[in-house]
């Protein structure tokens, strides 16, 4: 192998070249025009434009063009497609991953079933057999898309059609499942690895409950709450099921396990690698990426199952661009200042996000992943915890603080989470008095310094020291710097560079990242965004109608439920918005009368637009 296209973006693109170059492989990249200025584009030794990463022909094409002698293709996008590693066999070009039958047969969620069953291996009840609550799930899908959770008949046909229209927008197929749903469950999951010499093997398990509406947040490796028995018993249904398939390449069979009976169940295989592969490899010692590229090179493993090493603990926290504590919707818009993690002990960052890089809703919402591992459980923990507490993302509003959060409880340190938690229980939103300090603080600090306008406040006076300044955000703030306040609160810069700040706020050392503008204040502290803005005393505000629906996010309208003159009641859905993989139902607030019809069907739309304007009865 001497050249290597990725058939992907972002830091999975970054990753995958980063073990290519070490082994002296050429990296090729593929981007489209809204990419064109991505970091994956200019870390590639090559980059070939393609008008979107799912147009099969044009990816092969751009690996005929530039000469690759393979297609790394990540996740998402085509790494579980069959027609495309059989596009890409039938131009002699080498897939990193399993053969298009083996990804026929296994990435689809029913006919993997079936071997399942063939293998020996336990599966979930489903049809007829299932009582509910029961999940309706895609047959083609994964990643938590085209899934919904269904209590009682009536909500059947609401949900069938949710997510069947989410499943045909994310994979093209709207075959659906129906099965037993398990109210506290683990999801566990088995690294394996086959090659073409007939050795198959597991690298050890990793634990994937703490996720949202089946969308994975944290995951870990080893699994913290299995018994050497269950361990034993999963990792090698997970590898009978493997060789049964003769599956080649890297995989990952997904398991639930029943809290309350202790029985597990397989879920499904994917058949590439997974996001969450770091925190394998972080107590293995092994690089996925090698080993998948040594294996589509023909090379055997050159291991056995006893020389697969597990040691100390890895946690992963993925970092996406959405409002945790704003009911998780999903964000864009340009990041002004990015700061990830450097230089900690067993911290390891993947990531494709820059200062001053746009974030858009055309893909998936991930920016990065902070992985941390330790001897232990614990030491992995607390070195996550310090690991988000150093990430920050201004302009644009991620999930880090929430993450830094909910590792941060008690709830995760003790492995009491399950995979329905998150959905059953609020992660209390961070104090944002701490911020709004230090943001006033900065604020005084650079107007006190800023001669560009004659009204400043500048606290001047004959002979004395400054006087207190008054910082307008969303709450005033009153800043001596003569005595160290703000608001009364003794603050003592330690130091202040490249948007960093470190200082000491009511005897406690904090760092943040501070971007201070003359409208707005924007401030991350542990992980977390605060968004501070400084009215304009000059400007009257708008008035808003608790009637009018605007769009929360940018995105597509889905459908469009009712027209203008329409009787409405309260909780009614007028219509759905899709943004970022995400489906939003627009509901009515109260009932009433439409009297405004701002939305198309098919039509895109901007954050803020209005969508429905409803008229109280």
């Amino acid at each position: 192998m001497k050249t290597l296209l990725i058939a992907n973006r972002g830091e999975i693109a970054l990753r995958v070249m980063r073990t290519a170059e070490r082994l002296g492989i050429r990296t090729v990249a593929v981007f489209t025009d809204l990419d064109a200025a991505a970091p994956h584009v200019h870390a590639a030794s090559d980059a070939v434009r393609v008008p979107s990463y799912l147009d099969v022909d044009a990816v092969v094409a751009a690996a005929v063009e530039s000469g690759a002698d393979a297609v790394h293709p990540g996740y998402g996008f085509l790494s579980e497609r069959a027609d495309f590693a059989s596009a890409l066999e039938a131009a002699g070009v080498t897939l990193v991953g399993p053969s298009a039958a083996v990804m026929e047969q296994m990435g689809r969620k029913d006919a993997a079933r079936e071997l399942a069953v063939a293998a020996g291996v336990p599966v979930v009840p489903t049809g007829d057999d299932a009582s509910y609550p029961v999940l309706v799930k895609a047959a083609a899908g994964g990643g938590g898309k085209g899934m919904r959770i269904v209590r009682s008949a009536g909500e059947m046909d609401e949900a069938v059609a949710a997510a069947k229209r989410e499943a045909l927008s994310a994979f093209g197929d709207d075959t659906m499942l129906v099965e037993k749903y398990v109210e506290r469950g683990r999801h566990i999951e088995v690294q394996v690895v086959g090659d073409s010499h007939g050795t198959v093997l597991h690298l050890h398990e990793r634990d994937c409950s703490t996720q949202r509406r089946h969308q994975k947040v944290l995951e870990e490796a080893p699994a913290p709450t299995l018994t050497d028995d269950q361990r034993t018993a999963i990792t090698t249904a997970a590898v009978d099921l493997a060789r049964h398939v003769g599956y080649v390449n890297a995989g990952t069979v997904e398991f639930l396990l029943d809290d309350d009976t202790g029985e597990f169940y397989f879920l499904e295989m994917n058949t590439r690698l997974q996001v969450e592969h770091p925190v394998t490899e972080m107590v293995t010692g092994l690089d996925l990426v090698e080993l998948q590229l040594r294996v589509a090179d023909g090379e055997p493993l050159g291991l056995s199952q006893d020389e697969v090493r597990r040691e100390g603990h890895a946690i992963e926290a993925r970092v996406y661009a959405e409002d945790s504590f704003g009911g998780f919707l999903p964000q864009a818009g340009t990041a002004s200042i990015v700061r990830w993690p450097t230089g900690l002990t067993g911290v390891r960052v993947d990531q494709a996000l820059e200062s001053g890089q746009t974030v858009s809703t055309a893909y998936d919402p991930m920016l990065g992943k902070v992985i941390a591992h330790g001897a232990d459980r614990e030491a992995a923990r607390q070195a996550l915890v310090a690991a988000l507490d150093e990430t920050a993302v201004l302009g644009l509003t991620t999930n880090a603080g929430f993450l830094r959060t909910l590792v941060a409880s008690d709830e995760f340190r003790d492995a009491g989470i399950d995979t329905a938690w998150l959905d059953r229980n609020d992660v209390p939103a961070p104090d944002p008095t701490t911020a709004r300090l230090l943001g006033a603080w900065t604020s005084a600090l650079l107007t006190s310094m800023d001669t560009g306008h004659p009204f400043q406040a500048d606290g001047f006076r004959l002979g004395g020291d400054p006087a207190p300044t008054l910082v307008e955000l969303d709450e005033d703030v009153v800043v001596d710097r003569a005595a160290g306040t703000a608001n009364g609160v003794l603050v003592r810069t330690i130091s202040a560079a490249d948007h960093v700040l470190e200082a000491v706020v009511d005897g406690h050392v904090v760092r943040s990242a501070i971007n201070a503008q003359r409208d707005f204040v924007d401030v991350a502290l542990h992980g977390q965004r605060f968004h501070f803005t400084r009215p304009d005393r000059m400007s009257g505000s708008a008035a808003v109608s608790d009637g009018t629906l605007t769009a929360p996010m940018p995105g597509t309208v889905l459908d469009v439920r009712v027209s203008a003159g329409d009787r409405v009641t309260e909780g009614q859905v007028l219509g759905t918005l899709e943004a970022m993989k995400m489906e939003l139902a627009l509901k009515a607030p109260f009932d009433g009368t439409v009297t405004e019809v701002g939305a198309t069907a098919g039509a895109g739309v901007a954050l803020g637009a209005t969508l429905f304007v409803v008229e109280e009865s």
